[in-house]
């Protein structure tokens, strides 16, 4: 695999903010280019994008006037938004082409797949930040990292690559022992905080102290060990424990992207979370009630948008 040089960053919500800023000040403004349509590269130009406060210097680039592949491919757009993203970037996957995905659940990553090809995509999970963007500014104390690996049996020459880059741009990552298991993992956090989030109308402070909007998020994400145990995957108690742990040391007033998109009445993707929970419960005949009400709940919020 060739070294990684250029990036080019698909999607610039609170996570798409962050990465373009780490990867930025470790690669180099003309490496790393935040990719948009010229509509939306001319309104980041007036009237920038803010990070803590402070106006970011990202190389903003017309998705359809680029003509060279580049090396590093990051998806970072909501699920809905992804099939239009890889049709905008295809001209920009070439041979050596590395590319992941920040997206939530366990679906970008199959998806990329098909389109480009299984050999090209590292699996990834972001994980440990808490991040809000409103209008043009996004705040993030705590920016996190990503969880990287490929399947077992796959070539592993193209995460070694990544890696790399990684350690060379002071890019912060961890390596989970099994990706896929990291990944159900991480569902079963976000199918628990952050549609209790958005159900509840509250961030991470009623998600940290016992009341009804703990309950469903513990609950959510027991019934997601019991799936995950059905499809072979093997969660447990534990994993519910650790990521409460990590949820406990969030900032209070912090809010997760369901909550996010609730308020800003956005379709949320509760799809990817109790959507895909309450599909692979049917096939296993497992009963999950409370993803089955907070499915409902989220619905019915939406509808009235």
């Amino acid at each position: 695999m060739k070294e990684i040089q250029t990036v080019g960053i698909v999607g610039l919500g609170a996570l798409g903010v962050i990465f373009a800023h780490q990867l930025t000040q470790g690669a180099g403004f003309e490496q790393v280019k935040v990719l948009a349509d010229t509509q939306r590269t001319a309104r980041y130009e007036k009237e920038g994008i803010f990070l803590n406060g402070e106006r970011c210097a990202f190389h903003y680039a017309d998705t359809a006037a680029q003509t060279e592949p580049l090396d590093l491919l990051l998806f970072a757009v909501k699920f809905g938004a992804l099939e239009s993203a890889i049709e905008e970037c295809r001209h920009l996957v070439g041979p050596d082409t590395t590319i992941i995905s920040a997206l939530n659940g366990i679906s970008s990553e199959q998806v990329l797949s098909d389109a480009f090809g299984k050999e090209k995509i590292v699996w990834c999970v972001a994980q440990k930040m808490s991040a809000v963007k409103e209008g043009n500014r996004a705040t993030c104390p705590v920016f996190g990292e990503l969880a990287l690996g490929v399947p077992a049996g796959q070539d592993d020459s193209r995460l070694r690559a990544l890696t790399a880059f990684f350690d060379r741009v002071h890019f912060p990552y961890s390596l989970p022992q099994n990706i896929q298991v990291h990944m159900w993992s991480k569902l079963l956090c976000n199918t628990g905080c952050n549609q209790s989030a958005m159900v509840f109308q509250c961030g991470y402070r009623n998600l940290q102290i016992p009341g009804p909007a703990r309950d469903a998020m513990l609950g959510a994400m027991q019934e997601v060990v019991q799936v995950a145990n059905a499809e072979g995957v093997p969660l447990s108690e534990k994993d519910v424990q650790e990521w409460d742990s990590i949820i406990q040391t969030f900032p209070g007033d912090g809010e997760p992207s369901m909550r996010q998109d609730g308020k800003a009445h956005r379709k949320s993707e509760v799809e990817l979370f109790a959507g895909t929970i309450r599909r692979l419960a049917a096939k296993h005949g497992i009963p999950v009630p409370v993803n089955d009400w907070l499915y409902q709940q989220v619905q019915e919020m939406e509808s009235r948008y």
